[in-house]
């Protein structure tokens, strides 16, 4: 689950985090009240930043964040960003709707660094990444100037050292109240990480900046949060965050039945169980010429409901010519699998050929329950047949690409 950059600076003022002046707005008035609160704290010449919220980087080439001086600036600039879909190199060509925006003051950016407290699977345990290099893309700094960029692995029974701290910020330069400020905020947010299970929460940039009174330190300036999703039962504050407005609607529909949806590009529907049969699965359709249209896990034990709504979120998708149903019967029987097959299919109408492998404990009593089941379900008997198959009924001619 991913927040907007609003969300995150609540949760930053939540730790102790000092983030600027301002809040969230929806409409030109609310936009104005920010102003209001901004000019109130820092004297009537204050500027204010005004950024688009939406689930994407990029904001600024494509025109999401602007600057205004006055009231009406303010409210003008609202007006238009409101409601205007935003092109930037994340979203896609679809671009994604502004709903709301962020009113902040403005700081005067000094230097720009980078930090992050992120997992690495690696070493199993939590790690802080920072870096001279604020405000770009860290992938790029690593392949271009590897050097630039410093690493702390983190024992999760001690948490985040202050030395640990100091040493990251002797590594950016960073040296007395400085420093202090610096060690402090990375010491919360690690604390932030830890106590809201979080996958990620990248500050680009982080930033030696000035704040309106002209007071120097250093400040998250825009933020990227992801969670562990298995997690969120412990933080109905922060699920209560999740925007689905910025989520692909499949992918939201999913998860109200504990299905793991991805949605891809291509034209065969798939339902398996287990992630690494699904990316077997998905790489066998290809290799036989065809395309996925998605990755759907039901999990081990999948129920009769959770079946038929794989099938319904399937068949939604008109690109889709047909659909494959690759299941290993380890936790459930085949002949329940196949029960529960035949009882979805019967529930949802099917527009679409539908092939379906079955392997496992009980797999011929399975087999044989499709194939009495009067339904027009293409039986196959191993991952290979199965692709060939499924790429054949969606228009393919199922050869095996060049090796």
């Amino acid at each position: 689950m991913n927040i907007h950059e609003y969300q995150a600076k609540e949760l930053f003022r939540r730790f102790g985090i000092a983030v600027e002046k301002g809040g969230v707005a929806r409409t030109p008035e609310e936009a104005v009240a920010r102003y209001d609160e901004i000019t109130a704290a820092h004297g009537q010449n204050a500027q204010v930043v005004i950024k688009a919220q939406i689930h994407a980087g990029g904001r600024g080439k494509a025109g999401g964040v602007k600057f205004a001086k006055t009231r009406d600036e303010t409210a003008a600039v609202t007006r238009e960003m409101i409601g205007k879909t935003l092109v930037t190199h994340q979203t896609g060509p679809q671009g994604r709707v502004v709903r709301s925006v962020l009113v902040t003051s403005v700081m005067k950016v000094q230097r720009e660094l980078y930090f992050a407290v992120l997992l690495d699977r690696t070493a199993s345990r939590p790690a802080v990444i920072a870096s001279t290099e604020g405000g770009m893309d860290i992938e790029q700094v690593a392949a271009k100037t590897p050097e630039k960029i410093v690493k702390e692995i983190i024992d999760p029974a001690l948490g985040m050292m202050p030395f640990q701290a100091r040493k990251l910020c002797r590594a950016l330069g960073l040296s007395g109240d400085l420093a202090t400020a610096g060690a402090k905020l990375m010491l919360n947010v690690y604390r932030l990480f830890w106590e809201c299970d979080c996958s990620l929460v990248e500050i680009n940039p982080m930033a030696v900046a000035a704040d309106p009174d002209g007071k120097v330190s250093v400040s998250p300036l825009d933020a990227k949060f992801n969670f562990d999703d298995n997690a969120l039962f412990r933080h109905p504050d922060i699920a209560a965050m999740r925007d689905p407005n910025e989520e692909d609607p499949r992918d939201v529909e999913a998860s109200k039945h504990g299905l793991n949806y991805i949605g891809l590009d291509g034209n065969i529907g798939c339902m398996v169980n287990g992630a690494g049969l699904a990316m077997a699965t998905m790489d066998i359709i290809k290799y036989y010429g065809g395309s996925p249209a998605n990755f759907l896990d039901v999990g081990g034990g999948a129920s009769v409901e959770q079946v038929t709504a794989a099938f319904q979120l399937l068949c939604s998708d008109h690109n889709v010519k047909a659909l494959l149903v690759n299941i290993f019967g380890g936790i459930m029987k085949c002949d329940i699998l196949a029960a529960g097959i035949i009882a979805a299919a019967k529930a949802v109408h099917i527009p679409v050929p539908l092939v379906v492998r079955l392997e496992g404990t009980n797999v011929e009593l399975g087999k044989k329950m499709l194939q009495e089941s009067g339904l027009p379900i293409i039986t196959a008997t191993g991952m290979a047949d199965a692709a060939e198959k499924v790429v054949k009924a969606a228009g393919g001619n199922g050869v095996k690409e060049m090796e």
